[in-house]
């Protein structure tokens, strides 16, 4: 892990945070305001193995340059903030972030969970286009094509069909899908998955079909 974006208006969580991990041998560039997040989020993410995101900034929220992340990288996400309401947190991954973490916390957790988040991402390829039946999906840049046409995902929808689709033909529980996408200490309703399996099969329309569900057991996808 070199080197974090973090994205705080609060100057004295930027220092604190940027102390700690630069002890840790970790490069740590701040901006504190949604502008010029959104800038970078347009145009230099890339420059960065991982971005540590507020909600409440001024100019632009936490959200909406989650979302601008999400059309340009597949960077891990994490966002650091005081809104715990469960309506929020949802919002959080359904924007396409890695992790959410209420403030306050703990320094030596936050950067545990920043390594095993890099460690985790540093593995995959540059570039992978995968397809099954009329479902292609390019893993880098985040792109859905449906029987030819380009289709826009939420992040969690997109990881949820890569994971399917890498585990093609074969029956995946809820459970699995919380742990792989959602992350193991989601403490939220298993329920979720099954919406956003929902919103996918109707965002892929024809395609849709191709994920099958399997009562009592789970989801598969197939060829048709």
């Amino acid at each position: 892990m070199k080197k974090i974006l973090l994205i705080e208006d609060d100057l004295q969580i930027c220092e604190i945070i940027e102390k700690y991990f630069s002890n840790k041998g970790t490069d740590i560039f701040s901006v504190h305001n949604g502008s010029d997040a959104l800038e970078i989020a347009g145009g230099d993410v890339g420059n960065y193995e991982l971005v540590l995101l507020d909600i409440m900034l001024p100019d632009a929220d936490g959200f909406t340059i989650c979302r601008k992340i999400r059309k340009n990288s597949n960077i891990p996400v994490i966002f650091i903030t005081a809104r715990a309401r469960e309506e929020d947190i949802l919002q959080g991954y359904d924007t396409g972030c890695d992790d959410y973490i209420i403030k306050p916390f703990l320094l030596s957790a936050l950067y545990a969970k920043c390594d095993a988040l890099t460690r985790r991402y540093a593995g995959k390829t540059l570039r992978s286009v995968i397809e099954c039946g009329g479902i292609t999906i390019d893993t880098r840049s985040l792109t859905c094509y449906s029987d030819g046409i380009e289709i826009e995902l939420p992040r969690k929808e997109f990881e949820i069909l890569k994971y399917l689709i890498e585990h093609k033909n074969c029956v995946i529980d809820r459970n699995t899908l919380l742990d792989r996408i959602w992350g193991y200490d989601w403490f939220g309703n298993d329920r979720v998955v099954d919406n956003h399996i929902k919103k996918l099969r109707k965002a892929l329309g024809s395609a849709g079909g191709q994920i099958k569900t399997l009562v009592g057991r789970g989801y598969k996808i197939t060829e048709r």
